[in-house]
């Protein structure tokens, strides 16, 4: 018998499976749910929900829900006159508690010049940071729903892609891998979805 998987919780371990884990996106309209996407399991059950712009009426941000709509995370573009000069966009996530940010769990990063881009410029740090190094990062093309999040090591902790004939734009598929956190996870892609312009942006 193999040993117990190792839970590689970045919001709640709750969140974290023994087993590879199928998720649904399903894109939300802007002009009657205002926006952002709600994430099914294989038994069509919604394990989390992400208003983003058109719901929180805030640019720059986005809130990760569970299934019974308890806030989980508040994400937010960094702004400023530093933010402003610098080449990479920064998003923060923050933990919520009693409907308030509170601790900062990890931060985004992507490069602003498409010139600049290269095929691993989205790079993700765990909070607070043990190095200057990154932990995570995307490759591929979140648009064409071909991307995938990986580790340092190397390891795939998500992938992105179109599973069905069914899959489109408006609907696709995450699958994450055992032991990753899931909340996590769809916080990344509620970030990469406001990057592109989608659902979660006004």
């Amino acid at each position: 018998m193999g040993g117990a998987t190792t839970l590689l919780p970045v919001v709640s371990k709750t969140f974290c499976s023994n087993s590879q884990t199928v998720l649904m996106i399903r894109k939300r309209p802007r002009n009657i749910n205002g926006g952002g996407f709600v994430v099914m399991n294989t038994n069509q059950h919604i394990v989390f929900a992400v208003d983003g712009c058109g719901v929180l009426g805030v640019s720059g941000e986005c809130m990760i829900r569970d299934g019974d709509g308890n806030s989980l995370l508040v994400i937010r573009r960094k702004g400023g006159v530093l933010q402003a000069l610098s080449f990479n966009d920064q998003w923060r996530g923050y933990l919520m508690e009693y409907e308030l940010p509170s601790k900062l769990v990890f931060s985004l990063h992507e490069q602003k010049s498409r010139i600049m881009m290269n095929s691993s410029t989205t790079r993700i740090y765990i909070e607070p940071k043990k190095n200057k190094s990154w932990d995570f990062e995307v490759r591929g093309s979140f648009l064409e729903r071909a991307c995938i999040i990986r580790d340092r090591r190397g390891n795939v902790v998500a992938e992105v892609g179109k599973k069905d004939m069914m899959a489109s734009k408006e609907f696709y598929v995450v699958v994450v891998q055992p032991s990753y956190d899931q909340a996590f996870v769809v916080a990344v892609i509620a970030i990469l979805d406001y990057i592109n312009g989608e659902s979660t942006r006004c």
